[in-house]
Parts: C-alpha cells; structure tokens; sequence
C-alpha cells in the first residue's frame, strides 16, 4: 500500500479523495485481518501506529486515519501513554453504529416491529438450545433485576437505569442461550440501538412488577424446554411493549 499525492485541483482533487478514502478503508481491513490471522483477543496490544505505518508503507497520517476508523467501531482502543489494543468488537459480524441518532417514535416502532418478527424464534430455539452456561447466565440476568423491584430495592434513577439494564440483558442472555453467536450479536445490536430508551419505556409500562413477572415466566419457559410457550411468551411481552410506545409521545 502507498499514499497517494496530495494538493491536486478541481476533478483531480475529488478523484484523490476517492483514492484516500479507499486507500484507509484498505488499511482498516488489512489491521482486522492482521488480529484474526494473529489471532489476538480483546485487550492484546497491537503493534504501535509508526511501525504499523512502516509495515503497510504509508504516512503515519494515512495509518492513524485507518486506526482511528477501526477505534470508531469498537474494533481497536487507543489508551493514552500505553498504546493501541484490540476492542471488543473485533471478532463480531455484527456491530451497532456508534454514531445513530437516538431512535425517534416510528424508529422504536419499527425495531420493536423487528424485535416481535425476531425474538420469538430465538426464545424458541434457546429453550430448545438450553446451552449451560448461558442459561446460568440467564438466570443471573433475572436475578439482578429481581434485586431492583420492591421494598428493599434502590430508589432513584439509578435504580431506575440498573433495573432497565437488566432487562436488557435479560433478552441479550436468551440469545446467548442459543449458542448461536450471530443471534447474540443482532439482539446485542438491537439493546445498544435504543439503550438511551430503555429507563423511559419501563416508566411508561408502568409496572416494574409485572415487567419482571413477563420476565419470569418468560425464562422458567426457556429453562424448562417449552419452547412453544417461550415463543408465545415473548410474543407477548414485546407486544405489549410496543402497544406501549404506539400510545406514548416522542422520546424525551
């Protein structure tokens, strides 16, 4: 790979461009590629950005712009005084736009739209799946929102954003349940996409009781392999989720 010249003018200039973008689209691809081959993991360092830059034969300009592409998607993170290390996101196909604007009504209703189309099959399948670890997780999830709800929970938004939290993850563990990682990633993918949203809709259904109850039964479905019933359960709550948001204003 080589840099291209700079400076030129008119149509020229707009043809450099192109080459520049390509040319760090290229750069990003080949740093990915240099992780899976060497196969480094979440929190491996990487080569620093001038040897990086001397190995792929460009500017250290050019390699940083690529690197910083690479850092945008949760691929590579920069941590100042120590140096480049590999994201979270470097293995997943999957990855949520880091930069959406935050869904408007007819955006939440179309993802939850999605979500009911969606969801129901991968209950299904995880009460079928039943992968072990997972479903200790599952059940960790529900826990954890258990602890949010009645006399001895927290007060406060706090509490508020930890018990939407939960249930969050309570839908990105059935997934997980599955054992089917690209499912894991899309659900993940959907929670990132209206995270922000989350506290606001549990206000707005109004019960954080039955919420968790949905939630519940939702889960010993899964744990017992009556997936029909998982299926129809989730079918359900999200439902009723959306018929929520349908009656509710903007987000605020």
């Amino acid at each position: 790979m080589s840099d291209r010249p700079e400076g030129a003018a008119g149509a020229d200039a707009a043809i450099v461009g192109i080459r520049r973008a390509a040319l760090s689209t290229d750069l990003a691809a080949a740093v990915a590629e240099l992780i899976r081959q060497r196969r480094l993991g979440p929190g491996d360092a990487i080569p620093a950005l001038r040897p990086l830059a001397e190995q792929f034969g460009v500017a250290v300009p050019t390699m940083r712009e690529a690197l910083r592409r690479l850092e945008g998607m949760g691929i590579l993170e920069f941590r100042h005084g120590s140096g480049i290390y590999v994201g979270p996101n470097a293995n997943r196909l999957v990855v949520a736009n880091a930069m959406a604007p935050r869904p408007t009504k007819a955006k939440l209703q179309e993802l939850l739209s999605a979500r009911l189309l969606i969801e129901p099959a991968i209950a299904g399948q995880a009460a079928q799946r039943r992968e072990p670890a997972a479903l200790a997780a599952l059940q960790e999830a529900l826990a954890t929102a258990r602890s949010f709800i009645g006399a001895a929970a927290p007060l406060g938004a706090a509490a508020d954003r930890g018990l939407a939290e939960a249930n969050v993850r309570i839908h990105q563990a059935i997934a997980a349940v599955t054992g089917n990682s690209v499912l894991a990633e899309t659900v993940d993918t959907w929670a990132s996409l209206h995270a922000r949203d989350q506290a606001e809709i549990l206000m707005l259904h109004g019960d954080p009781e039955q919420d968790y109850a949905e939630h519940a039964e939702l889960v010993a479905c899964i744990a017992g392999g009556r997936w029909q019933l998982a299926q129809r359960k989730m079918r359900d709550h999200l439902a009723g989720v959306l018929a929520t948001i349908t009656e509710a204003g903007e987000p605020t």
